[in-house]
């Protein structure tokens, strides 16, 4: 219990202190999140709004392997990357390894399955009269899909919350891509993991808290909107 207890103490100094190694991870996690969740929901949302209202051969294989996509180990996605973007790789010429662009370009992988078929879901849900009545008083393709996005916005903000979920709390792809570099491309989850595994509890769990803030904000937000749409 002393441990636990010196641990937390430290950390909660290293919180009020604003500690710039603290607050500097934070910085890279969030400019990698924000980044990552963007770009794997502005393609996953329509992929998803396409697979749930599209009738096509091959649809029922395209939502399996999305579906299948959702388990899908995250160091393997790491690695099969590092290979891609390595000297000898197809990509190695971008320089991305090592950075925090290969750390982002693999949560997108990680993240898109995730938005694309939660998003499908979410739209399947929605009363198939909406987008009929939508089409029948002449509404276009966007105008159509927009409508069905407004009653489905709800879920819709919940996938995005998914999405930024699994892209702030991953590790194995970061770990592989990154290199967890100081100041560079070191986040909050590979940070923990190197602390822990130095011996610096406090400094850990201080990270750690820092990341259990970001969830819970993402979280709130999520829970104000829904307040204010439902009001």
């Amino acid at each position: 219990m002393d441990f636990l207890a010196e641990g937390f103490r430290r950390a909660w100094g290293l919180l009020i202190a604003g500690d710039s190694e603290v607050f500097g991870i934070a910085a890279v996690t969030l400019k990698v999140a924000i980044v990552a969740t963007a770009i794997s929901c502005a393609a996953g949302l329509p992929l998803g709004y396409f697979l749930a209202t599209r009738r096509f051969w091959g649809r029922r294989a395209a939502l399996t392997m999305v579906n299948t996509a959702l388990a899908f180990p995250t160091v393997v996605v790491g690695l099969l990357l590092y290979g891609i973007l390595s000297r000898r790789g197809p990509l190695g010429g971008l320089g991305w390894l090592y950075t925090w662009e290969a750390i982002v370009a693999g949560d997108v992988l990680l993240a898109l399955p995730i938005a694309a078929a939660l998003s499908a879901a979410a739209v399947q849900s929605v009363d198939p009269r909406v987008r009929r009545t939508a089409e029948t008083l002449g509404a276009g393709p966007w105008r159509t899909a927009w409508t069905v996005a407004r009653e489905a916005r709800f879920a819709l903000a919940a996938v995005i919350t998914a999405a930024f979920g699994q892209v702030v709390a991953e590790i194995g792809a970061a770990m592989i891509l990154g290199g967890n570099i100081r100041g560079s491309t070191r986040t909050l989850t590979t940070a923990v993991a190197l602390y822990t595994s130095q011996g610096d509890f406090g400094m850990a769990l201080a990270l750690g808290l820092v990341l259990i803030v970001l969830a819970l904000v993402v979280n709130i937000a999520l829970q104000v909107l829904q307040g204010r749409g439902h009001a």
